[in-house]
């Protein structure tokens, strides 16, 4: 298992898997894009296989605050370990800022406060015929 900031090398491809449960998600091709564009990214890796089966990103101003709108480990991978590894990593490499963010559902509550994370309101809003992130400007 390799945990690495590197998109170096890592091709669509890789990023078969992901996105499980959403009515119309993004390609590997978007994945890639969203990766490249993150201010901060973490991905496990599972080196034998050559696969992605991790990662997390976060987007930041880096002076103030940061919002990590991405973690998602591959469903063979889950109950290792490798989501609270990067959860882990992305924190220490935010930890210099005054807030880190994120929304998640309720049934994840309970997993964020192990990090220390409190429960605070949100508003969303959702353009969710752009989900696949196929849209033009």
């Amino acid at each position: 298992m390799l945990y690495t900031h590197s998109l170096d090398g890592v091709s669509p491809n890789m990023l078969k898997g992901f996105f499980v449960d959403w009515p119309n998600p993004p390609n590997s091709d978007t994945h890639l894009k969203l990766l490249e564009n993150s201010s901060k990214v973490i991905l496990a890796v599972d080196e034998e296989k050559n696969q992605v089966i991790g990662f997390i990103t976060a987007m930041s101003d880096g002076v103030l605050s940061a919002y990590i709108p991405f973690l998602e480990v591959l469903q063979p991978y889950k109950n290792q370990g490798i989501g609270k590894e990067l959860v882990k990593r992305m924190l220490k490499d935010l930890e210099n800022l005054y807030m880190v963010d994120l929304c998640c559902d309720d049934d994840l509550v309970a997993y964020y406060e192990k990090f220390d994370m409190f429960k605070a309101n949100a508003m969303l809003k959702r353009n969710y015929h752009r989900q696949a992130g196929a849209c033009s400007n």
